[in-house]
């Protein structure tokens, strides 16, 4: 079983895959901004900030792309985004177990410093969607508060994940075939951001992150 930390960034292996994602991620942009602009939707930030949701990420393939543009970032960058990711995943939780909002550690004043990097679900994140599985039924599911405000419950266009998901997953098999990583990820931009600074996890850090604190709740 392969140490995420052992995948050299500049093995030859690894570069075809971050820039495939690369070439995925931008055609989620274009799909995303198509969709928005057809609902007449703008996003300028809101209160309920999706950088303060805890998402989990799943895959290999965007911790290494996150990777990538954490390890391009001048040093005092990387020094700060270090300490604030330390900061949010000390403090996902208090004594009672509860979690607590707390601004993703790559947020500076509204602004993601690593936004070419950001992993799917920020892409993705936050107008109604769809998502067709492999036996065939599909899934609706809503836009975020500010979308539901603006457009309403029932768009009559929405996002189409589907073909995202499955090329991010063809992509995902491949990587782990040819680096022999098996393990199960399911990690936070603070924890990720922890593993690109070397911080390895031992049993206090573990790479699949337990549901103490509950997903797609606050930090």
């Amino acid at each position: 079983m392969t140490d995420p930390f052992l995948l050299d960034p500049d093995s030859p292996v690894i570069p075809p895959f971050l820039d495939a994602l690369e070439t995925l991620f931008a055609a989620m942009d274009t799909a995303y901004e198509k969709v928005a602009e057809a609902c007449g939707f703008h996003c300028d930030g809101c209160g309920d900030s999706c950088c303060q949701t805890r998402f989990y990420h799943h895959t290999l393939l965007e911790y290494l792309y996150l990777r990538k543009g954490w390890q391009a970032l001048p040093e005092p960058d990387k020094g700060d985004i270090l300490r604030r990711a330390v900061q949010v995943d000390n403090a996902r939780t208090d004594s009672a177990g509860r979690g607590h909002p707390s601004m993703c550690p790559v947020n500076l004043s509204g602004r993601c410093r690593l936004y070419r990097f950001r992993p799917m679900i920020c892409r993705l994140h936050g107008i109604a969607h769809e998502l067709t599985g492999a036996e065939g039924g599909t899934r609706k599911g809503p836009g975020c508060d500010l979308f539901t405000r603006v457009v309403g419950n029932n768009p009559d266009i929405r996002l189409d994940r589907t073909p995202f998901y499955r090329e991010m997953a063809l992509l995902e098999k491949e990587l782990r075939r040819q680096t022999g990583f098996n393990d199960r990820i399911r990690v936070t931009i603070a924890r990720m951001i922890l593993y690109a600074a070397d911080k390895k996890p031992g049993k206090t850090m573990p790479l699949a992150e337990q549901n103490g604190s509950g997903p797609g709740g606050r930090i």
